[in-house]
């Protein structure tokens, strides 16, 4: 008999990801690759790149269930199914830890935070899709300002002495409040704690929208900002714990997850 398996692509808007399940329920294959302008073909580009890591596969067209998720989703290649973003994430993270009950999800463009059910379901979710700020666009923006990579910038706050407030809202305008701070030649890595702190405590507005519970997570490429997952635990009071996967790949994942569910 033919092994099934089973894929889930999330596509975002600034990568692509893919996660590639067995009949069994293990996670064989994962991927992410840059968003590209047509999201089909960064669907594409996933699953092929995911698949390819699975010999006897033979190529995402012969994948048992696909589900699509992202603000791509619908553009996802021969996707049997789309399913929000939202639950993915609530799946994906039940799927790694079934004790987690609250995620912040900080994405590309948009930040959510999700409350979980015991099975996995969402229970309610948040969102701040208006401003750039606090998202994944934001830390790029950052990090250019420092002369630094996004893996140097995410350190850059542990280092601080005190933290230097960033009190602006908007991301445009905290741009240019962090370069007249840069320029009175003040700590950079002081600056870079106002900035963790900024986005930690928006993450705390929508938290508070939904309720904190106990076990919290980061999904999203920003749960790899070390700098950022300190801050949050400091002020919402409650440690972030680690997933045992890629935050990046936990929509895809959950994706999966729902594909192997409609065998």
């Amino acid at each position: 008999m033919t092994k099934k398996y089973f894929g889930g692509c999330d596509v975002g808007s600034t990568t692509g990801k893919a996660v590639i399940l067995d009949e069994n329920g293990n996670m064989v294959a994962s991927m992410i690759v840059p968003s590209e302008i047509d999201p089909e073909v960064t669907s594409i580009q996933a699953l092929e790149k995911a698949c390819a890591q699975v010999p006897d596969l033979g190529g995402y067209k012969n994948l048992a269930y696909l589900v699509g998720t992202g603000y791509g989703r619908n553009e996802v290649a021969f996707a049997n199914e789309n399913i929000s973003e939202i639950s993915c994430h609530a799946m994906g993270t039940f799927f790694c830890s079934p004790t987690i009950k609250t995620i912040v999800d900080i994405g590309g463009q948009d930040v959510k935070t999700i409350s979980i059910d015991n099975d996995g379901a969402v229970l309610e979710f948040a969102m701040n899709d208006k401003c750039a700020a606090g998202t994944g666009r934001f830390f790029e923006a950052m990090s250019r300002i420092f002369r630094m990579d996004l893996d140097e910038f995410s350190s850059l706050s542990l280092k601080a002495k005190k933290v230097i407030p960033v009190t602006a809202q908007c991301s445009v305008f905290a741009e240019s409040e962090v370069i007249s701070l840069l320029a009175r030649r003040n700590p950079p890595e002081d600056i870079a704690a106002g900035i963790q702190m900024a986005v930690s405590k928006r993450c705390f507005t929508l938290l508070k929208r939904i309720g904190i519970r106990p076990e919290v997570t980061v999904t999203g490429g920003c749960a790899k900002n070390k700098g950022l997952m300190k801050a949050l635990a400091k002020v919402i009071n409650i440690e972030v714990t680690p997933l045992a996967v890629d935050p990046q790949i936990i929509g895809a994942l959950g994706a999966a997850v729902f594909a192997r569910r409609r065998q």
